[in-house]
């Protein structure tokens, strides 16, 4: 087994609260209300050849997801677009993650907050493929979750926010443990939405279905390959879509900043093959990040 290396124990600088700090230095307290109440946003981006891909519309995205839990970063969007690209240079990354996170701090104890203030921090790190190359290229297999993502009245699901994803990681989990890569989220109304972690999309007779995203984040890398599929003349379809839907799929891929394009081989008992729209849809927005 790989020895992991703690997040909090490495060499470098991370951004926080203003200005670049030693990265173990960047410390939050144990009562902090972000910790006991999931008063936490984030947002995930990836670095191609030394350059945020989207950052701008990550940092609005950012911002949004704190209005959503009520709470305002204190930086404009052009500022953690400066103190993003600051990390990425100080840490000389070339290819890797951008983690900006924003969280209420410990001058409150209690569901109640106002008064707590707002700390913002982004660290920048090295990031291979999020499932594996082999994985890629034949396909992840995905087990059905039993949680399910919460109807928009019971929850803030416009929102990255770190709470909605607990039942990410206790699926992620469940299906780790049973020799799957990841798990297949339905929603409360047992339509498939997403997986733990990325957007999912079904090619049925050359056509893309993809769940509409009114529970789940609409992601900037599903628009981006949405696009991208449509300029090469694909017809792209957003629906509602029943997990018996996949009895008639021909190729099932998922969609990420940190999955990519990532070709579905399984999901429970079902079978698919890495076909041809996903092969081209990699290979498009391979170009499309690296700007070839």
């Amino acid at each position: 087994m790989t020895e992991l290396v703690p997040y909090d124990d490495r060499d470098g600088q991370i951004w926080f609260n203003g200005g670049l700090i030693p990265w173990r230095d960047a410390r939050l307290h144990v009562l902090s209300h972000a910790l006991h109440y999931a008063s936490c946003v984030f947002e995930g981006e990836r670095v191609y050849s030394g350059q945020v891909y989207k950052l701008s519309e990550h940092s609005s995205r950012l911002c949004e997801s704190a209005a959503e839990l009520g709470f305002e970063i204190p930086y404009t969007i052009e500022e953690i677009n400066r103190a993003t690209k600051e990390v990425v240079i100080a840490e000389d990354i070339d290819d890797g993650y951008v983690r900006p996170v924003a969280w209420r701090g410990p001058e409150q104890m209690g569901v109640s907050a106002q008064e707590t203030r707002i700390h913002v921090a982004i660290a920048a790190w090295p990031w291979p493929a999020y499932f594996g190359e082999l994985a890629r290229q034949k396909g992840i297999k995905l087990k059905t979750s039993r949680w399910r993502r919460p109807d928009p009245n019971t929850a803030p699901v416009k929102a990255k926010a770190a709470g909605l994803y607990m039942i990410c990681t206790l699926s992620k989990h469940e299906a780790e443990a049973e020799g799957y890569h990841d798990a297949l989220m339905l929603d409360w109304r047992g339509q498939i939405a997403e997986a733990t972690g990325a957007n999912i999309f079904i090619v049925q007779d050359g056509v893309i279905h993809t769940p509409i995203p009114d529970c789940f984040l609409d992601g900037i890398t599903r628009r981006t390959v949405m696009e991208l599929a449509r300029k090469r003349g694909y017809e792209v379809v957003e629906s509602v879509i029943y997990p018996n839907h996949l009895k008639t799929g021909d190729e099932v891929f998922l969609t990420g900043t940190a999955a990519e394009v990532t070709p579905v081989g399984q999901i429970d008992d079902l079978n698919f093959g890495v076909g041809t729209i996903t092969r081209q849809l990699i290979q498009d927005y391979d170009e499309e990040v690296r700007g070839k």
